[in-house]
């Protein structure tokens, strides 16, 4: 038993016990709040148990995907804003998992900080609790590390890890993607999760520009529900509601679209990219067969204010604005071109913006580039 009034060796550390079991005692509502069908154990114990034939699949393929969220981390820490980062955490792992077809089933989150806060750490996982909601996965377990030394005062890093599932007749792998295919693009909510490094390298290199400034452009930051065709839409007041503004997911909408079937049976959705990382110009050919490229007009959307000052502020030709930032594009959909319109009428009633983008042409030669970007520089200002 612990001596009334002595301070632990390891607290003296740096490292606080207590602390972290009343931070679990604190973000047991929100973590209730995500349970769905197939869960088994609830937080606490040393390892998560879910049942995938209880959630409803009879031959399930498990998808995994593990992200973090960047440096939009910093912004959060030198804002004192963390109530959206974690369901940054959460889509950038979710958006992964539903480009193969798959439903998320779990989520396991990572949060390390050099000194526990406990209102800043209960803001953020409670994001991931909020992300969870949204995506329709339980929030089954995690880790808190307190870990002096290792961070500056301040900073924490967070991580997320899911797994879902797909029927294996249902499998997504962008294999039967064919020359005449539509294009879809769903729009973004801001700059998303990547790219973060350059954001804060743009504004530290521009004078008179502060985090809390009022927004020098018109941006509507979208908060989404779980009930997907529910969200709250309200303009940014300050450069950092911007910049912060949660990155979209788009699991509901897209598992109630992948349930459209082309004649053979198959789902008509052919493929899809997660547009993160490597923007437009590199995730789109991640899905693409051999043989196949993709034929994108810039002038089909256009581009989000937020892109349009970050490039003027930084100087960056379209090129590299297309392959660093998501440019108003959070996901790309391709389809039957018979089941086209099908798909894109049900992408917008579950709440979704849609643009019509492009079409998937064929490769003559392998060694010609898998991605066509017509208009760019005419569209792009």
């Amino acid at each position: 038993m612990k001596e009334q009034g002595k301070i632990s060796a390891y607290k003296q550390a740096g490292v606080d016990i207590d602390a972290a079991a009343d931070l679990v005692e604190n973000i047991k509502p929100a973590i209730k709040n995500t349970a769905r069908s197939g869960m088994m154990s609830g937080i606490g114990g040393f390892g998560a148990l879910f049942d995938p034939k209880a959630a409803g699949y009879d031959d399930p393929i498990l998808v995994s995907s593990t992200d973090g969220v960047g440096t939009k981390i910093k912004i959060a820490i030198d804002s004192d804003k963390h109530d959206t980062i974690g369901i940054d955490a959460v889509a950038m792992c979710v958006n992964d998992l539903v480009v193969q077809g798959a439903e998320p089933l779990f989520f396991l989150d990572y949060f390390a900080t050099g000194k526990l806060e406990n209102n800043v750490a209960q803001a953020v996982i409670e994001g991931v609790a909020k992300g969870c909601e949204i995506s329709g996965c339980a929030l089954i377990g995690g880790e808190t590390a307190e870990m002096p030394g290792l961070y500056a005062d301040g900073d924490y890093d967070l991580a997320g890890f899911t797994v879902g599932a797909v029927n294996r007749g249902d499998l997504i792998t962008g294999e039967d993607i064919a020359a005449g295919d539509v294009i879809l693009a769903l729009a973004s909510n801001g700059v998303h999760s990547n790219g973060y490094s350059l954001v804060r390298k743009i504004i530290a290199d521009t004078p008179d520009v502060e985090y809390d400034f009022p927004c020098p452009f018109h941006m509507n930051v979208v908060t989404q529900d779980k009930d997907v065709t529910k969200q709250t839409v309200l303009p940014a007041e300050n450069l950092v509601d911007a910049l912060l503004a949660p990155t979209r997911i788009y699991v509901r909408s897209l598992l109630t679209a992948l349930k459209i079937k082309s004649e053979n049976g198959k789902p008509a959705i052919r493929g899809m990219a997660h547009i993160t990382g490597g923007g437009l110009t590199e995730n789109i050919p991640r899905v693409l067969p051999e043989g196949a490229a993709a034929k994108i007009d810039a002038a089909a959307w256009e581009l989000p204010e937020v892109f349009k000052w970050l490039k003027n502020k930084g100087g960056l030709d379209n090129h590299d604005l297309a392959r660093t930032l998501n440019c108003g594009i959070g996901m790309v959909v391709i389809c039957d071109p018979a089941k086209a319109n099908e798909i894109e009428k049900t992408l917008i009633s579950t709440g979704e913006t849609v643009y019509r983008i492009g079409e998937i042409v064929e490769q003559k030669k392998q060694s010609d580039i898998s991605i066509i970007l017509d208009n760019l520089n005419t569209s792009w200002h």
